[in-house]
């Protein structure tokens, strides 16, 4: 009998002692068993990646990431691209101009305007048009190249996007109504019986101080977060497959290419589709609080 030939008929004494043992002594088999080179899906590791300067971790004073880069670089962008679209601004408009103006319109209209009128609309309309185009521009930079992030796919600007909206709704409702009359408005809806307002009252703050604002922020985060997952997969597996795999295996990895640009334009849609919906919501909630009656 080899030495230590003995470990593998001892009865433990402890219960469980086997089911470790077998446990450690299979541990490092299956470590030299992985491969390093494999397919590797992607995880939430990707929203937080490495600190370019000073350190990310939460007790860090400050940190600086290639998310938070990727946001500077996208303001930047989108500042320029609009100051070389006004700069020379004409009643013939030129092909930036025009595009510009063309959000700057749809906002106005399909939005502002449609939502709280054409009157009501005017003094909110600077947020409004500023949240489009932010939060279109920071989606999109997940299909650009070299960025490969959606600025908006970490929860910090929506949280603070969602955040303006919140405070501007509650000081138009309490500016136009005064405080008392806003909060009754809000939290005890007209035309129900009074022993109702027990269960309706709670219900109606929570949707007023913090569904509004959590949804708003948790839609357009998880939008961002999944195109971009979904992106990084089909890509990643493009890669995998063709360069690791063999014979018709290679077949597959064209497929998941076909797959990654299709989600692409899906993603620019998205993009579009959320930075409508995300002002859209905002110009409600604030149509809420100035009603009589919601």
């Amino acid at each position: 009998m080899l030495p230590g030939a003995q470990l593998w008929v001892h009865e433990p004494d402890v219960p469980g002692e086997s089911t470790l043992s077998t446990a450690a002594i299979a541990a490092p088999i299956l470590a030299e068993g992985e491969d390093s080179s494999g397919f590797h899906a992607p995880g939430i590791e990707e929203f937080f990646p490495a600190a370019l300067f000073g350190s990310t971790d939460l007790g860090s004073f400050w940190g600086f990431d290639r998310i938070m880069l990727v946001r500077f670089i996208v303001v930047a962008i989108l500042l320029l691209l609009l100051w070389l679209a006004t700069r020379k601004s004409s009643l013939v408009p030129s092909r930036g101009q025009s595009i510009v103006e063309l959000g700057v319109q749809f906002v106005r209209v399909q939005i502002g305007e449609q939502i709280l009128g054409k009157e009501r609309a005017r003094p909110y309309l600077g947020m409004l048009t500023v949240i489009f185009f932010t939060v279109l521009a920071m989606n999109l930079a997940g299909v650009v190249p070299f960025l490969n992030i959606a600025g908006t796919s970490r929860v910090g600007l929506p949280l603070v996007l969602a955040l303006w909206v919140f405070f501007v709704y509650l000081a138009a409702g309490v500016r136009k109504h005064g405080i008392g009359k806003y909060l009754k408005s809000q939290l005890f809806p007209p035309g129900i019986p009074w022993p109702a307002y027990i269960l309706i009252t709670p219900i109606e703050a929570l949707q007023v101080f913090v569904l509004r604002p959590a949804t708003l922020t948790i839609r357009l985060l998880a939008n961002m977060m999944a195109g971009h997952l979904m992106l990084v997969l089909c890509f990643a597996a493009t890669n995998f497959l063709l360069l690791e795999g063999g014979g018709l295996i290679k077949i597959t990895g064209l497929l998941a290419f076909a797959g990654g640009i299709f989600i692409t334009l899906f993603e620019v849609f998205v993009a579009l589709l959320q930075a409508y919906i995300f002002t859209l919501l905002s110009a409600i909630y604030v149509n809420f609080a100035l009603e009589e009656e919601h």
